[in-house]
């Protein structure tokens, strides 16, 4: 059973296959749509944790779907890559800098299309935690009107955020261990030149 679900909204067949070699090997799912309608379609029932989605679609505009995605709180959420051979037909909807979303101008080479997913990951979390410090701010402000469905909804986000925070000290300390290890490593081998150079004098 696949870990994750990438969608890839595009009505060029060519540039879905491009998307799909370049993506590097892992436990996913592929989906893919050839218009907008399909791919919103997708969207909704899959709930796909990255969305790389083209501009310019038939049936559904990228435009239209963009605007859905941002009126949707859970939509939101999901790491989403914009499409386009024409930056300005963008500009000209949404202005820069795209803080929502990581922005791909097509023709692309695979380092591109890496460098914008991990921006589009980077800026979902972003996006996460503010959503969750403004709804904490409201709480404090205005507790006698929240329902048990946003604390609710909040008690969950602040799991999610701690479970997330969790997993990136835990990586952090793997990192310092890492560095720790190597130096004890370097200081050995300097040491032992120094006594190499010391012997040979």
């Amino acid at each position: 059973m696949s870990a994750h679900k990438i969608l890839v909204i595009d009505d060029s067949k060519v540039i879905r296959m491009r998307v799909k070699e370049m993506l590097p090997e892992g436990n996913f799912e592929f989906l893919e749509a050839g218009d907008g309608l399909q791919g919103y379609d997708l969207m909704r029932n899959e709930r796909p944790n990255l969305i790389i989605l083209d501009f310019l679609l038939p049936k559904m505009s990228g435009w239209d779907i963009y605007q859905q995605i941002r009126q949707s709180p859970d939509l939101q959420r999901i790491p989403l890559v914009l499409m386009s051979g024409r930056k300005e037909e963008v500009v000209e909807k949404i202005t820069e800098p795209f803080e929502c979303f990581s922005f791909l101008e097509k023709p692309f080479e695979k380092s591109q299309l890496t460098n914008a997913i991990r921006d589009a990951m980077a800026k979902a979390k972003r996006s996460q935690t503010m959503t969750a410090n403004a709804s904490l701010k409201n709480l404090k402000h205005e507790p006698v009107g929240a329902s048990v469905e946003e604390i609710t909804e909040l008690k969950q986000k602040m799991v999610e955020m701690q479970a997330e925070m969790s997993g990136m000290q835990a990586e952090m300390s793997g990192m310092q261990t890492e560095i720790n290890t190597l130096n004890q490593k370097l200081t050995q081998v300097i040491r032992f030149l120094q006594q190499r150079m010391a012997a040979s004098k």
